[in-house]
């Protein structure tokens, strides 16, 4: 190369950002009220159909879905109340939504001037999913009117998504913001198993004393998935306790099978590692809050149950023990029911009357014996539906059931934790209700992998049906 010439430098364009259209259906916005803001710069569509189901929904006494059909409302309003009809129709910016320089903006489409016509796919709005069509109408008229841009619907219906497609449109999708996992394999399950012996898989060590605790302390490489207060354990008997974890090191305080084994909490024992482990994490006074996660028929719920027994009429650590699960859609209207709030839950909570029987099948006079420890231990029933504006302080919680919320109603509930008080959250993802819900988009799901890096937080996969051998085997089985 001559040493004169100069260099050549080619200039590089850059491809300009292309602007999408996402319609939004109803079930978004009550899954996450502020998803007209997740889009970045993109173009978000709302029909009016669905603000007139918001509209309904808003006054439902069904008081989770109605208070996200507000909060979902009042964003909109925030987005387009200054702007003009003309602008709401065409699209007002978005605040907070700038990405590499461009703002999404927000449109309400007047879907109720849309008619039939021969040239754009059209579903009768006369039947009996008139407001599915509607929405889905919006979409495939806006992919007719703009054949080279990107127009996708966004749903958590289905069925929704299959009709879309059906009819002809390109694009539609699942609302995925809320997916902090591709796979529920990968969810965290509060141990690592370590295949022969852990310390042959260690190239440095080091210990130290903090206080009457001795730690191993190690590289952050050699344990790189590693979290506070999970478990590590091989195939020698070797079992250590996560304590913490910074930048460059792992902190770990072993322990022994036996210690964790021989833990009883209001006469009960483990009956396998994930149990005894899950027993441990959960009378950790560092641990505010404990995720348990399993297969029915695995003692998620006995072991909550006993160890607030044990904390409340043993160690005096609770002034109360605070069971509330939500009740399905069809029992929103509990309040027609006849009997006090614990009576009306009573159809959706009769789990902790058979976990009690059992932790009290001995005794001379079973149903007494219940009786007696209900209002000693001063155990409450609720429903999540009623537990928004209130604060527990100085109380033991358990929430059962939690696989069928959402991230929002979960946050809710946890943010009235107070002063003094552990929560216990269970589920079991294999059994989600709802509808709109899945494994990888579940509340539950949220709050593991969320939770697992807070310090004051502790999660625990409980494997193994121990309910019978029958349990079992319709687990694995059917």
């Amino acid at each position: 190369m001559d040493s004169g010439s100069a260099l050549r430098v080619e200039k590089t364009n850059l491809k300009p950002v292309i602007k999408k259209t996402y319609v939004l259906d109803t079930n978004v916005l009550l899954h996450d009220p502020t998803a007209v803001t997740a889009f970045n710069e993109h173009h978000v569509v709302i029909p009016m159909t669905v603000l007139e189901e918001l509209d309904h929904i808003k006054d439902r006494r069904d008081k989770t879905v109605s208070r996200e059909a507000r909060i979902a409302i009042q964003m909109i309003d925030k987005v387009v109340d200054a702007a003009s009809p003309q602008e709401i129709q065409e699209g007002v910016e978005v605040p907070g939504s700038c990405f590499e320089g461009q703002s999404g903006t927000l449109a309400i489409f007047p879907d109720q001037l849309l008619s039939e016509d021969s040239s754009v796919p059209f579903l009768d709005v006369t039947q009996d999913q008139a407001n599915d069509n509607r929405i889905i109408n919006v979409a495939l008229r806006l992919q007719a009117e703009n054949p080279n841009e990107f127009v996708c619907l966004i749903t958590k219906d289905i069925n929704m998504r299959i009709k879309a497609k059906g009819s002809g449109l390109l694009h539609v999708e699942d609302y995925r913001r809320d997916r902090v996992l591709d796979d529920i394999d990968l969810l965290a399950k509060g141990y690592e198993h370590v295949e022969g012996d852990f310390w042959s898989t260690i190239s440095e060590v080091d210990t130290l004393r903090e206080g009457d605790c001795t730690l191993h302390r190690i590289p952050r490489k050699s344990l790189p998935n590693a979290y506070p207060n999970m478990f590590v354990h091989d195939d020698q008997e070797f079992i250590a306790f996560v304590k913490r974890v910074d930048s460059e090191f792992v902190y770990l305080r072993c322990d022994s099978r036996d210690n964790l084994m021989n833990k009883r909490f209001w006469g009960m024992s483990p009956r396998n590692l994930e149990q005894a482990m899950a027993m441990a994490l959960i009378d950790d006074d560092n641990v505010d809050m404990t995720v348990m996660t399993g297969p029915a028929g695995s003692g998620k719920t006995l072991i909550a149950l006993a160890y607030g027994l044990h904390a409340i009429l043993e160690q005096k650590k609770y002034n109360k023990l605070i069971v509330a699960r939500s009740t399905p859609p069809i029992a929103e209207d509990i309040g027609f029911l006849p009997g006090t709030e614990e009576e009306k839950m009573a159809p959706w909570l009769a789990a902790f009357d058979d976990n009690l029987e059992i932790l009290h099948g001995t005794d001379e006079s079973c149903h007494g014996s219940i009786e007696y420890v209900k209002e000693r231990a001063n155990i409450q029933f609720k429903s999540l539906n009623f537990m928004r504006g209130r604060s527990f302080n100085n109380a033991y919680i358990i929430i059962d059931e939690s696989q069928g919320l959402t991230q929002f109603q979960l946050k809710s509930v946890i943010s009235r934790v107070g002063a003094d008080s552990k929560i216990v959250v269970l589920g079991n993802l294999a059994q989600i209700d709802n509808k709109y819900i899945s494994p990888l988009t579940s509340g539950l799901t949220y709050l593991v992998e969320r939770s697992k890096v807070y310090p004051h937080a502790g999660i625990m996969h409980v494997n193994g049906i121990v309910r019978s051998r029958l349990a079992a085997f319709a687990e694995e089985n059917l």
